[in-house]
């Protein structure tokens, strides 16, 4: 039987028989292939490293780069004493920029921790007699990471003045004067009282001394619970290179996270004419912030995810 074609005008061609017509094999083209019969090459499978292999890798890495950043970047700083009530309560979690520093000076009002000098007597004793190695062990590496306790020599305060500074109490008001001017302090709790006298050198008791001239290279700082702290009016300044960071948030309890920010009452002090002319901070310590155990799981989920080129077949 013919049919017409429509290859052109007065084309013909055959009807192929039914049963040739079943046997012929029918198979869908690709893009791209021709109409030869090569069959795409079978895909490589990439073997997986066992999870039993790869969960240690990951913890491994995960603590190297924890000790790292608590080295060089970012540590958490556990609050033992009352000293900076109510800014920071006992038991909360800070995190301190260790880098800020190394490309500026500390400036009035920020909050920073330091290793106190030989005359700064501990604010806070931990009697490890009772622990078990466990309980140790645990205090050790956490302090590897960055989450232990301080140390008896690590110290956390508000910076009130900086080299060539004048620093005196009081005024009528029974305000801080630094360089002549009166600071308003809003965070202030519990202040110590007026009419005490200086201690024995070891005990602030009183809100009043006399003035002191910030040396140079040196930070004069004070607790925030002035009836408690104690700080630079009896201890004396701290050296900058004592200064191990600036605490720039709070990061436990869950519910007590917030940043600590310097107080508008510090932009109008004026500068002292000894002191070092530095540049103004721009940012309220940084957000150096970096979580390895995050890095270690996106490391985990690359190494799961088999990497295989498409091959395309160009046509012949």
């Amino acid at each position: 039987m013919l049919y017409p074609g429509t290859g052109g005008s007065g084309s013909f061609f055959d009807d192929p028989a039914p049963d040739e017509a079943d046997e012929r094999p029918r198979r869908r083209r690709g893009r791209g292939e021709d109409d030869g019969d090569d069959e795409r090459p079978p895909r490589r499978q990439v073997k997986q490293m066992a999870l039993w292999l790869e969960l240690p890798i990951l913890l491994v890495v995960a603590f190297c780069l924890a000790v790292l950043i608590r080295t060089f970047l970012v540590q958490a700083f556990y609050i033992p004493s009352g000293s900076m009530e109510n800014t920071l309560l006992v038991g909360d979690r800070v995190l301190v920029n260790k880098v800020v520093y190394d490309v500026r000076t500390p400036q009035r009002g920020e909050v920073v921790v330091f290793r106190g000098t030989d005359r700064w007597a501990p604010e806070h004793t931990d009697d490890t007699s009772g622990l078990t190695f466990m309980t140790k062990l645990s205090r050790t590496i956490g302090d590897l990471v960055g989450v232990g306790r301080p140390g008896e020599k690590d110290f956390i305060k508000r910076v009130i003045g900086v080299a060539g500074d004048r620093v005196s109490c009081c005024d009528e008001q029974g305000r801080i004067l630094v360089n002549g001017v009166p600071i308003d302090e809003p965070y202030i709790f519990e202040d110590s009282p007026l009419d005490d006298t200086i201690g024995d050198g070891n005990d602030c008791r009183s809100r009043r001394f006399q003035e002191v001239v910030v040396p140079e290279n040196q930070i004069f700082v004070m607790g925030d619970h002035r009836s408690v702290s104690q700080d630079a009016r009896c201890q004396g300044p701290v050296p900058v290179e004592n200064v191990v960071g600036q605490a720039f948030v709070i990061v436990w309890p869950r519910d007590s996270w917030a940043g600590i920010p310097v107080p508008e009452v510090w932009d109008d002090v004026p500068a002292s004419s000894a002191a070092p002319q530095n540049p103004a901070p721009d940012t309220q310590g940084g957000f150096v912030l970096t979580v390895p155990l995050l890095a270690s799981l996106a490391f985990s989920a690359r190494s799961r995810s088999p990497f295989s080129a498409r091959r395309r077949r160009l046509p012949s």
